[in-house]
């Protein structure tokens, strides 16, 4: 009740907390980290180590053949960036696991979003989606959790919903725009960016900022990417509306190459030129529409148990340090 009534509060509340935790776990040794993790990796059940390992072949694809640089950050010299504090959830997701690891061991590291596949085996946050295997030196990694995993409760059932797609983002990349270009008033769509239009070309798209419950009002919501992945696609998959977009190009921890489009999200043409044919078809048809969001809330439970996630990150690391020959 309190988050519907005081959505920004309560985000700023989850916020601070999450970095007063970060700071504080960020102040014990080291060592303490490095003694547990044999424990950990030998407490996993059969069961937990298949997903486990099925997920970390997932999330990490490279070779053997590479080898540390001395460009490569050690995990002992692996601090809070003090001078650029813009990658600091990144830097906080990456130490949670890269503590438990010894400090000589070298590693590649590019935060923010990144669009292209790096020379080397890095760890990232976002990759391309490819189907020639050329992804390998893209290790995806858990990062910027407390922006993209936040999985809010939606206790309102589709069929109540608005019959109307919702949509509120940044605008800036040509893909976003041409979907305000060919949907901006029409009666089935609520769509504005929030950002201002600099160009002054549409003042009358910018609209006022909707928060997450006033988004799930609606039967559907826009989930098209931005500079890599659609940042709401997780809390709309784990709400009672419909994701709606084209297939991704992008991917993160969220394993979006594994979504199957109309049984995890409802699929547009790239054009968008079906968009309001799809939304009317579920409308007609509420149990298949139901359908979908049970399978998406099916796919989105597996992040939610914190064991299995920390326990898949350590062995993504692990896996890692051992084919760049350092374990």
């Amino acid at each position: 009740m309190l988050a519907e009534r005081f959505p920004m509060v309560c985000k700023g509340l989850r916020k601070a907390a999450w970095f007063a935790g970060s700071f504080i776990t960020y102040c014990i040794p080291r060592g303490i980290y490095r003694r547990r993790l044999p424990r950990l990796l030998a407490s996993m059940t059969e069961s937990e180590r298949q997903e486990v390992m099925r997920r970390t072949d997932y999330y990490n694809r490279m070779g053997t053949d590479a080898r540390p640089t001395p460009s490569w950050r050690t995990v002992g010299g692996f601090r809070y960036p003090k001078g650029k504090r813009k990658f600091s959830t990144y830097f906080f997701d990456l130490y949670r696991s890269i503590r438990y690891f010894a400090p000589g061991l070298r590693f590649a590291y590019l935060p923010g979003d990144v669009t292209e596949i790096p020379g080397e085996p890095t760890i990232v946050k976002s990759r391309p989606l490819v189907q020639d295997g050329s992804d390998a030196n893209s290790v995806l990694s858990r990062l910027n959790t407390v922006r993209h995993f936040y999985f809010p409760k939606d206790s309102r059932p589709f069929r109540s919903k608005k019959n109307m797609l919702v949509s509120r983002n940044a605008v800036y990349q040509p893909h976003r725009r041409k979907l305000l270009e060919m949907y901006f008033g029409h009666p089935m769509c609520d769509l504005g960016q929030i950002n201002p239009d600099t160009n002054l070309q549409h003042p009358e798209w910018h609209k006022e900022y909707l928060t997450i419950p006033q988004q799930l009002e609606y039967k559907f919501v826009s989930c098209i990417e931005g500079n890599d992945v659609a940042t709401n696609l997780k809390w709309v998959m784990a709400s009672n509306s419909l994701a709606v977009m084209p297939r991704p190009q992008y991917e993160t921890w969220f394993m979006e190459g594994t979504l199957i489009p109309d049984y995890h999200y409802v699929e547009i043409k790239p054009d968008y030129s079906d968009l309001i044919e799809k939304m009317q078809y579920y409308i007609d048809r509420p149990e298949e529409a139901e359908a979908i969001i049970k399978h998406a809330h099916e796919y989105v439970d597996r992040f939610r148990n914190r064991r299995i996630e920390k326990l898949t990150q350590l062995c993504v690391l692990q896996k890692y340090f051992r084919n760049t020959g350092q374990i």
